[in-house]
């Protein structure tokens, strides 16, 4: 395996981990956060937001039978 190629699983398996959809929530907040802050609209709030968000999903889905 190249070097690069240990880098990029590297970062995919730290950025994603277990579960892809938490990385995409934490994404896109992210690119929300950065769109409002364009406007003249106050962005704080958006990220605890969402980190709130993704945390209660996560655990909701967590205590679901398998």
């Amino acid at each position: 395996m190249t070097r690069l190629a240990a880098i990029a699983r590297f970062i995919w398996e730290f950025v994603v981990g277990d579960d892809w959809r938490v990385a995409a929530g934490v994404i896109t907040a992210i690119a929300v956060t950065a769109v409002i802050a364009t406007t003249t609209l106050a962005a704080w709030w958006i990220i605890p937001l969402a980190v709130a968000l993704l945390l209660a999903t996560t655990v909701y889905q967590a205590r679901q039978p398998h």
